[in-house]
């Protein structure tokens, strides 16, 4: 049977014998070592570039950081109450103080930057390393700019706020804005009722103050209230209780009027008129005061007229009998002192002498009549 298969042409493996070899892959021919050099040498060379370009890229970010190699550039930074953090950061680029606000920024957020600036009018200089420029717009910075404001014995609020902000300490807004709604804790300012900020008017005490360029509204009145606290403390306690027969808002106000109509020599006389006319209604005067700075109060600064008597206002002391509705101006010490220790006298007029600049005072209506006719036929 074997020897007709083979005849046949057929052969069979025979069992247990070896498989067929496979064909033999062809191996990748092996780099020259001149070429595994050169590889070497190319991974070394960029690795080194590497390095080199964030070697640079570091240094740059890090003179920025802190502050070195940089042109000397001084700058007035300006922050205001509702400036963004992100406009601070667009300003420090523009003015040259930093180059990166990416790292500024992200400094910020470690270092918790944001928190730590406050409105201001600030001096800054490139040379300054983050941490300096953050320390150096913060409240209590050496760099914060300020200004010496004096204060003048019988300006209105409207006054005082509009020198405030021709100054650069805050606008006329914020300050009215903060006196009509913030509450400070005074005791003898319970009773001012918020909404109008000339609840302050008559408290803002004379006196020169040194501000903060672009300060909070709030701490630049309270410096002045705190300074009428101060000054009037000793005062306060006869003008408190039930039984005081003026309050301490009446005498405020009764000085405001006497800071307006002294000659600088008269406080307590133009006081005794003042409480003559509010004590004896029977008199000529018939209890109105007749205070002719209420009318210009009234009229916005002009000198007044006959028609501003007729103006319809708790302000108008010749239409409305008794004190005005409040203080018409703030008062100095002076004013203050007189309208609570006023000379007793029984005048009831006074006019302006022109050539000596001093008032003159009478008892009766005639009297003072003969006067105002002599001196000017307009006089008052």
């Amino acid at each position: 049977m074997a020897d007709e298969h083979r005849a046949n042409g057929h052969s069979q493996p025979q069992r247990g014998s070896a498989p067929q070899p496979r064909p033999r892959k062809k191996r990748p021919r092996r780099r020259s070592a001149g070429a595994r050099v050169a590889g070497a040498l190319l991974y070394v060379l960029l690795v080194i570039g590497v390095s080199a370009v964030l070697a640079t890229v570091g240094w740059t970010w890090a003179c920025d950081l802190l502050g070195l190699n940089k042109e000397l550039i001084t700058a007035e930074i300006v922050i205001e109450d509702d400036t963004e953090f992100s406009e601070v950061v667009d300003t420090l680029e523009k003015e040259g103080l930093i180059e990166y606000k990416f790292l500024f920024k992200l400094y910020a957020a470690f270092s918790h930057a944001e928190d730590k600036i406050a409105p201001g009018t600030y001096t800054l200089k490139s040379e300054m390393d983050y941490h300096a420029l953050v320390s150096n717009m913060g409240a209590s910075s050496a760099t914060r700019q300020t200004t010496d404001i004096t204060i003048k014995e019988g300006l209105t609020i409207d006054q005082v706020f509009a020198l405030l902000d021709d100054r650069g300490v805050t606008s006329v807004d914020k300050l009215r804005d903060t006196a009509a709604n913030y509450d400070y804790a005074f005791s003898w300012l319970k009773d001012r009722p918020l909404g109008d900020y000339h609840r302050l008017e008559g408290y803002l005490f004379p006196d020169t103050y040194t501000f903060q360029l672009g300060e909070n509204p709030k701490y630049v009145i309270n410096k002045m209230l705190v300074n009428f606290d101060a000054k009037m403390d000793e005062y306060m306690a006869q003008y408190s209780g039930e039984e005081a027969q003026h309050s301490l808002h009446d005498i405020v106000t009764i000085a405001s009027m006497i800071e307006k109509e002294t000659d600088g020599e008269d406080y307590r006389t133009i006081s005794s008129v003042i409480y003559n006319r509010l004590t004896n209604p029977e008199a000529e005067t018939a209890g109105l005061l007749q205070i002719d700075a209420t009318l210009v109060y009234l009229n916005g600064g002009k000198t007044p007229t006959e028609a501003d008597k007729a103006i319809d206002s708790p302000y108008n002391t010749y239409l409305y009998k008794g004190l005005p509705a409040g203080p018409i101006s703030n008062p100095g010490m002076a004013s203050l002192m007189a309208a609570m220790n006023p000379e007793s006298t029984k005048y009831y007029f006074y006019v302006l002498n022109p050539e000596t600049k001093r008032h003159e005072f009478t008892r009766t209506y005639a009297e003072h009549q003969t006067l105002v006719n002599h001196y000017s036929p307009n006089g008052g």
